[in-house]
């Protein structure tokens, strides 16, 4: 706790700070998958991706519908990359060289140092596998290195499994903000989660563990599951 001249507490001192770099528009590689950086030339893999889904369950909490078309998802991607408050990523499995899925840094506060990993579209090649994992480990590491003090996550209140994705991580729940916006004719009230600096050393210690080639076997499965690494 910190107390001012006129006795009333105030947060503590950061003399040292100093405004820190908008993440590049540049690929990151990881053992498993590579973000490389949107590009409307992947629209046409991508829609083979998200075709692959058996129904539109996975569009339903956000801000589109999934596209019809080729065409409509290149739209799509075209409004992110044109979008410069974004930092937008392909997912690309590094096996099979196919782009699967789409992530972004947004809400960029560079003064701040506080930064955003939304716009998570994950198609079924990348559901429930090592993919999706580092593809947010690596969004993360690449962030904190940068010097961040805060990265959040928010969701839909009613979207469960994308709250308990982002606490598999190590997120932390901050708290539910009601009623602040309305989406697709519905009302969404907001789950905020968040991870700060002093926590990634442990974070980056158990994902980096639970990543680690030596806990997959030959056919791509875990042999400890990551709860057991923090």
């Amino acid at each position: 706790m910190n107390i001012n001249q006129y006795g009333q507490q105030i947060g503590w001192a950061l003399p040292d700070w100093q405004p820190v770099a908008k993440p590049l528009r540049q690929a990151i590689v990881g053992n498993y998958c590579l973000l490389a950086p949107l590009d409307p030339e992947h629209s046409e893999a991508l829609y083979q991706a998200f075709s692959l889904a058996e129904d539109d369950r996975d569009w339903s909490w956000l801000s589109t519908n999934k596209p019809n078309s080729v065409e409509e998802l290149r739209f799509w991607v075209i409004d992110k990359v044109d979008n410069l408050e974004l930092v937008p990523f392909t997912v690309v499995d590094k096996t099979t060289q196919r782009p699967v899925g789409v992530v972004c840094f947004a809400n960029i506060e560079v003064d701040n140092g506080a930064i955003e990993i939304g716009h998570v579209t994950w198609s079924p090649l990348m559901q429930r596998n090592v993919i999706g994992t580092e593809a947010l480990y690596l969004l993360l590491k690449t962030v904190f290195s940068l010097g961040y003090r805060r990265v959040a996550w928010r969701c839909d209140s009613t979207n469960l499994a994308s709250r308990r994705a982002a606490e598999r991580l190590g997120f932390t729940f901050e708290g539910r903000f009601r009623q602040t916006m309305t989406r697709k004719q519905r009302n969404r009230d907001t789950d905020w989660l968040s991870m700060i600096d002093s926590e990634w050393p442990r974070i980056n210690q158990a994902l980096s563990g639970w990543l680690a080639e030596n806990n997959f076997d030959g056919e791509g499965q875990q042999k400890k599951k990551l709860v057991t690494f923090f």
